[in-house]
């Protein structure tokens, strides 16, 4: 027997035999559904005899044939009247259990969202991608051929999506685009780290989308339900379906609150903060200006995650203001971090190995938050150091700044783009999906092993811009991304540690030594961040201005 759990009422399996049946009784089973017609192998016992030995065993049984590759909007509304009336758990099986698990997620449209049938179809090990839009409709078959269609499809609206619209606009203006969006608003994230440290304001990080979508570029304001590459198709939620020549993804990350226990019902109280929310942002400073003594917590989660210096920017900053103030002799700083590093490019851990020190911080490693207790203000976590049993630790605190952990939006894990672990498969030099090569991606969603931070969308935009106008024009791609990013480490009000590299930890400063040395904290490189990158993220990359982002070249060999 393979039997796979979809739901707490509902399993599929591939075809059982009469002999079998006491043995699934005894696993707990009230109720099996037979989804195969008689006589489709020779090998395969009637409905009649599986059913003599159901009742035999105790179940009860139904039979819903289905004829292979046609599973009717009928059909699906009888087993899921069958699975309400009969009593549960129950058992659906096939030749393979593909018509019983479709069945299922089709009956289920009503009552989840898309990626969780999806999800849970996924880890049986069935795909339901083929039968996505049917789902997306509430489990019926579309009738609405009316599709929308363009010459590039743009998946999400931020950073890197407005980029790549613009630049691809710039270098072929006539091109029909569309990006499809649900928000209304737009942020400016890496300018949150400076909100929770009282140095800008919240509204200095956000614009209407609508004032920043490039002109002549379509907005489709709805939220993605699926993708069907190959028919060319997105599918939006509510079943509308976009049809593209190219497709462009990149609908960033999600902040995966729910995976932490008790988290997302103290955020914003109790002294449990994130400078990864634009509404917390200000209350980190509001904890860090009235804190005059007690622990403070910062946390950081396994990679990856977008901009992996934040989690210690929130402390580097909070350390700062206590130091000013004169109470951080008072203040107990733990920087909690699930890796076993300060940070990955080693080149720049001497220097912030300095402010921890000045700060007076205890970095422990190999700690993962797993549960917070608000009104208790008491942390867990797991600590897993290596070649030890893992244990869990209990910490209070008086303030916490918590980073979430994070994985690819929930309707791209399930996707045919996906790989293994869920983020969009590409080839890291020309972002090019691996199977599908009308598809490209970037930004926070794809796997291409660079820092997920908003300077190496700003780099990768006009690769992909250069690289789809080279396919249109019937070329192979002529431009290279070298894994760059940056994270301007904010290690005191007024200086920085302006980490950039690529690929492999690999050095790739933007100025000489003598100009700004990125290494060592520097004034001009806090002016950079304060001053200059503002409005080259508004002015300049959201409008398809690529200043020193020109595309590296493939070079031969």
């Amino acid at each position: 027997m393979d039997i796979k759990k979809l739901a707490d009422n509902v399993s599929v399996s591939p075809q059982i035999m009469p002999d079998e049946l006491p043995a699934i009784a005894a696993k707990g089973f009230r109720s099996i559904i037979c989804n195969r017609p008689d006589a489709e192998g020779a090998d395969q016992p009637g409905h009649e005899e599986i059913e003599a030995a159901a009742k035999a065993a105790g179940l009860e049984f139904r039979h819903l044939p289905v004829t292979p590759g046609i599973v009717t909007d009928d059909t699906a509304e009888q087993f899921s009247t069958a699975t309400e009336a009969l009593p549960g758990p129950v058992l659906a099986y096939c030749r393979t259990g593909t018509r019983s698990a479709t069945l299922w997620s089709l009956a289920e449209a009503s009552r989840r969202p898309l990626p969780e049938i999806l999800a849970a179809t996924k880890q049986a090990g069935y795909d339901m991608n083929g039968v996505a839009r049917r789902i997306a409709n509430g489990g019926k078959t579309p009738t609405d051929t009316g599709d929308a269609k363009f010459d590039v499809v743009i998946v999400g609206a931020g950073a890197a999506g407005i980029s790549t619209a613009a630049s691809l606009l710039a270098r072929k203006s006539n091109l029909e685009i569309a990006v499809i969006d649900p928000a209304d608003i737009h942020y400016y994230q890496p300018g949150w780290t400076m909100v929770g440290a009282g140095i800008f304001e919240p509204s200095q990080t956000a614009k209407t989308m609508g004032s920043l979508i490039p002109k002549g570029v379509h907005w489709i304001k709805s939220a993605v339900a699926a993708f069907e590459p190959k028919d060319n198709a997105v599918v939006l939620d509510g079943c509308r379906v976009v049809k593209y020549d190219r497709l462009v993804v990149c609908p960033g990350i999600k902040l995966d609150w729910a995976a932490i226990d008790g988290l997302e019902s103290t955020l914003g109280k109790n002294g449990v903060t994130s400078n990864y929310r634009y509404d917390l942002a200000p209350y980190t400073w509001e904890l860090v200006s009235s804190m005059k003594s007690g622990r403070a917590i910062f946390t950081q989660p396994p990679m990856p995650i977008k901009c992996a210096g934040a989690p210690q920017k929130a402390m580097y900053l909070s350390g700062d203001a206590w130091h000013r103030a004169g109470v951080l002799g008072n203040i107990d700083i733990q920087f909690n971090n699930a890796g076993g590093v300060l940070f990955g490019v080693k080149d720049y851990v001497p220097a912030l190995e300095e402010y921890v020190a000045k700060y007076g911080a205890t970095c422990n490693y190999f700690h993962t938050l797993i549960a917070v207790d608000g009104p208790a203000k008491t942390a867990t976590f797991e600590v897993k150091n290596p070649d030890t049993e893992a244990q869990t630790v209990e910490m209070g605190f008086d303030m916490m700044h918590v980073c979430p952990p994070q994985t690819a939006p929930d309707f791209i894990r399930v996707s045919p783009l996906a790989d293994a672990a869920g983020w969009v498969d590409v080839d890291q030099a020309t972002l090019r999906h691996k199977e599908f090569d009308n598809i490209w991606s970037l930004g926070d969603v794809m796997n291409a092993p660079n820092a997920k931070t908003a300077a190496a969308a700003r780099v990768q935009a006009p690769v992909v811009a250069q690289n789809i106008a080279e396919d249109i024009e019937g070329r192979s791609p002529s431009a290279q991304y070298n894994g760059y990013g940056s994270c301007p480490l904010t290690v005191e009000r007024g200086k920085i540690v302006l980490a950039e590299f690529g690929y492999g930890g690999t050095l790739l400063p933007s100025f000489p030594k003598w100009v700004l040395d990125g290494t060592k904290p520097t004034r001009a490189a806090w002016l950079l961040k304060e001053k200059v990158l503002p409005p080259i993220y508004w002015k300049a990359m959201l409008r398809g201005r690529e200043w020193m982002v020109k595309p590296e070249k493939i070079t031969a060999g």
